[in-house]
């Protein structure tokens, strides 16, 4: 299938359990199906998590991802020089790891923006680890945004029928609670029903989470959802948006997978991560949307206390690559 999508695949913090996820992957015949997929890391960093996991794998170094052999039994790989296996400390948050994990992103973002990868799936990075690195982003959104010069990335978690969006991400709670204003709220809502448009979704249905218990009832439990989120879903409404909010908490993530609507506007970032890895932690799959091309990543983390070790699973990861390809077919910039 010469038509399959190419999807590049960074291996993330080469500390972490990055690598051997990505080898485990790569391994499985059944992607080969669903992509082309180009590996972008260290050269040494990859052949030492191949042998790692005993992964079947053939490797075959590329200089763009049109010399890849994009065939199962065969790791099509970008090298990119740092940092040198031997030099790395295994599970630990470390400089040169940082700075590597960043120098894979920013290869597959030239790549993707270039044209010569059609998504990119990523595997997890460090923020202590970028920060000891002095990498200017805190994480892949963060890098995404400045280096496709695109202002408003929005973050949407895909599991079966779910899809969640995230008004607010990394900030405490109690800064998450000052920026859900009706304005950012309406934002949010206009930006979804975008987002699920250009993935093919005609007429989206959207759910608005409430903030406090049981929607707040009526104002005992707080008045956000009075003064700020209703008045933003009456708003979306009167422009022909399809909104239903606040829902409380409880039960809208329930009725999305239901099929009841097509996605939820979570408000911050614990909220809507809680309700889709209790369903399924290793397949919850992290979409970047607003992007000149599509990218996911696995929604956890680098695993430091597991790394090399060979055990971490790569559901996450084959999951993500999976997503990566079916939605750059399907997903209209």
């Amino acid at each position: 299938m010469p038509d399959r999508p190419i999807v590049g695949v960074t291996i993330g913090d080469p500390a972490g359990i990055g690598p051997e996820i990505v080898a485990k992957a790569v391994a499985r015949p059944h992607l080969h199906q669903a992509a082309r997929i180009a590996v972008i890391g260290n050269a040494s960093v990859i052949a030492a998590a191949v042998d790692l996991v005993g992964a079947p794998l053939s490797l075959h170094p590329i200089g763009h991802p049109g010399e890849g052999v994009f065939s199962p039994g065969t790791l099509d790989f970008i090298d990119v020089g740092m940092p040198i296996f031997g030099r790395l400390v295994p599970g630990k948050a470390q400089s040169e790891a940082g700075r590597a994990a960043y120098q894979y992103v920013s290869r597959a973002i030239e790549l993707a923006m270039a044209g010569r990868l059609d998504a990119i799936a990523t595997a997890p990075i460090n923020k202590e680890a970028l920060k000891a690195g002095s990498v200017p982003y805190l994480d892949h959104t963060a890098m995404l945004a400045a280096l496709t010069d695109s202002p408003h990335p929005m973050t949407m978690f895909a599991l079966d029928r779910m899809k969640v969006f995230f008004l607010t991400r990394h900030v405490s709670l109690v800064e998450a609670c000052r920026q859900i204003t009706t304005q950012l709220v309406l934002e949010g809502v206009q930006r979804v029903d975008l987002e699920l448009r250009r993935l093919g979704i005609e007429h989206p249905r959207i759910a608005v989470a409430a903030l406090n218990p049981h929607g707040g009832e009526g104002g005992l439990f707080g008045r956000e959802e009075i003064e700020q989120i209703a008045p933003a879903v009456a708003r979306a409404r009167e422009l022909g948006l399809e909104v239903t909010g606040p829902v409380p908490a409880d039960a809208v993530f329930h009725l999305n997978r239901q099929g009841r609507f097509d996605a939820v506007l979570s408000l911050y970032h614990d909220q809507g991560h809680i309700a889709t890895k209790t369903v399924d932690f290793e397949r919850t799959v992290s979409v970047t949307l607003g992007l000149p091309f599509v990218r996911t990543s696995v929604d956890h983390g680098t695993a430091f206390d597991i790394a090399w070790k060979g055990v971490a699973s790569s559901a996450g990861m084959e999951e993500s690559i999976r997503v990566a390809a079916e939605l750059a077919s399907t997903y209209r910039r």
